[in-house]
């Protein structure tokens, strides 16, 4: 339990420091100017050097570089946040309820079946297809 009040209070603070930087009076005029799409190259590059950093097998720059793209997320959140479109929240609960609904063999397996990889990844695409049809219609 501790530890998740640690990672609540992280992750708080790194929100807090996000609103600081984009703070209109005080903040840093760099990050102040930004757009989602002025900063997109920049998920882009995090995310391959999180790539690079596992393939090194280095876990302090895996550590590091995680925490870089983590931070494009908290980035373009409040940027999103501020044209009042979604909030860190809603990202948040959206992967939350995706990771439910693309597992049901974990969250809605009643009968406890057991359930081969090769059905685990079947059903991930066709959930995913499924997916993408409804949010077209």
């Amino acid at each position: 339990m501790r530890e998740r009040e640690e990672i609540n209070n992280s992750f708080n603070n790194l929100l807090g420091i996000m609103e600081k930087l984009r703070d209109k009076k005080d903040g840093c005029e760099w990050c102040k100017e930004q757009t989602s799409k002025t900063i997109a190259k920049y998920a882009q590059e995090e995310a391959g050097e999180v790539i690079e950093a596992i393939n090194e097998g280095d876990n302090s720059k895996i550590c590091e570089e995680l925490g870089d793209l983590l931070f494009q997320v908290v980035f373009h959140s409040q940027i999103k946040s501020e044209e009042n479109a979604f909030t860190i929240n809603d990202v948040i609960n959206s992967i939350s309820k995706k990771m439910i609904r693309r597992n049901p063999h974990v969250f809605d397996n009643k009968i406890k079946k057991k359930i081969s990889k090769k059905e685990i990844e079947d059903n991930w695409q066709r959930i995913k297809h499924e997916e993408n049809l409804s949010n077209k219609s």
